[in-house]
């Protein structure tokens, strides 16, 4: 008797490789246009052209377009080709697992400048059309409460450390941080005032560390862009690490 021919095992992985390149072409052409014309004006028969696929291909494999506008900043965030909840990311880890707030604040604000360079045009893309998308408006609003509570978290992290300076709480320390780590404040000085990502970087974490820590008994000393004190000289109004 025959036995019953079984299944080739590369076969579920060539079709598997597939799906994924048709969701990565898809989300990179509906990146691409909500970016260019905007979330209103952009159609999924638009998307479907641009990434050389059929229509009932997007929805099938990805959805309409608010579950596109959802996936596509959820994986600006994550760096990856799917969410990752905030748990689970390497920089969340390494600021948990770093001892010294200056440190904490260095991974941080180079952590959220990279991520910045994936969201802050999609944010605000986002952020617009949620005014006038009512289906895009509980995303939006997902979104920002999601945000505001990490930035509690990352608060109370530094507050952990004994390093913040007297009198300084939790709060405000974590409305400071939503406020300048946000795509919006990204945009004016990378985008608008033409700096480079990693001078933003260094910037967002020699101010944090500024803000929120206790001040160094010693006035020749100032926290550089890692967070670490550096001895420093002062020329006029600007001051240089020696």
């Amino acid at each position: 008797m025959t036995e019953p021919v079984k299944s080739r095992p590369y076969r579920s992985s060539v079709r598997q490789e597939q799906a994924r390149r048709t969701r990565l072409a898809i989300l990179q052409a509906a990146r691409r246009l909500f970016l260019e014309q905007g979330y209103a004006a952009t159609t999924i028969a638009q998307i479907a052209a641009d990434a050389g696929i059929a229509v009932d291909t997007v929805y099938a494999s990805v959805g309409t377009k608010p579950v596109l506008m959802r996936l596509l900043v959820e994986t600006a965030i994550s760096g990856t080709d799917r969410a990752v909840p905030a748990e689970q990311r390497d920089y969340v880890r390494q600021v948990k697992a770093a001892d010294a707030a200056e440190r904490k604040i260095g991974i941080y604000a180079s952590a959220v400048t990279e991520v910045n360079s994936r969201l802050a045009p999609l944010h605000l893309v986002l952020r617009d059309a949620a005014a006038q998308a009512p289906e895009l408006a509980q995303i939006w609003a997902e979104i920002v409460s999601r945000r505001a509570r990490n930035m509690r978290l990352f608060a109370q992290e530094l507050a952990a450390t004994g390093q913040l300076r007297p009198g300084l709480g939790i709060g405000e320390v974590a409305d400071v941080v939503w406020s300048l780590n946000s795509a919006e404040y990204y945009i004016l000085l990378v985008r608008d005032r033409g700096w480079a990502p990693e001078r933003f970087a260094r910037w967002l974490a020699d101010t944090w560390c500024r803000l929120f820590l206790a001040a160094d008994p010693d006035p020749a000393t100032r926290r550089g862009p890692t967070g670490r004190w550096e001895h420093t000289s002062v020329i006029g109004e600007n001051v240089q690490s020696d």
